[in-house]
């Protein structure tokens, strides 16, 4: 299954490539499931981020690896891949694509996920895809051009 979801901002897609860090991770963890951020070492090459996802009656670790990053005169992305999943996910890459955009920048996900089993997919499509949406007014308020 795959998910794109475009926001645009304010910012230059440098100063946004600066903002991509713990403290707006930690903002863009959606009410539920709460989300407690375990480990982020950023998001370069080589980096983990883990979290841990609050179902109330049970929790589920999430870790995935950076496998790629890429800054250019246009764009800057990276990649996260999980590498220890929730069990009702069988493959997780995550494309975080920040694109030069005049003076300021688009900032698009691009998810790709499989479900375990993979029919339980049409059930969490809408599920991610709303956790996806949610991040839309946050980047827009945390990339809004400070005067």
């Amino acid at each position: 299954m795959k998910i794109n979801i475009e926001t645009t901002v304010e910012q230059d897609f440098l100063q946004v490539k600066e903002g991509f860090n713990e403290s707006l991770f930690t903002k863009l963890s959606p009410p539920f499931p709460p989300v407690r951020l375990l480990r982020f070492d950023g998001s370069e090459k080589g980096d983990l981020v883990t979290l841990e996802l609050d179902f109330l009656l049970f929790k589920q670790k999430w870790t995935s690896l950076i496998t790629e990053d890429h800054t250019d005169g246009k764009e800057f992305f990276f990649v996260d891949q999980g590498i220890d999943l929730p069990f009702f996910l069988r493959e997780w890459k995550h494309k975080h694509r920040i694109i030069k955009n005049g003076l300021g920048s688009i900032i698009r996900d691009e998810i790709t996920f499989k479900a375990k089993p993979g029919f339980l997919g049409i059930f969490l499509y809408p599920a991610m895809y709303l956790q996806f949406l949610y991040r839309k007014p946050i980047y827009k308020k945390y990339f809004r051009t400070k005067n």
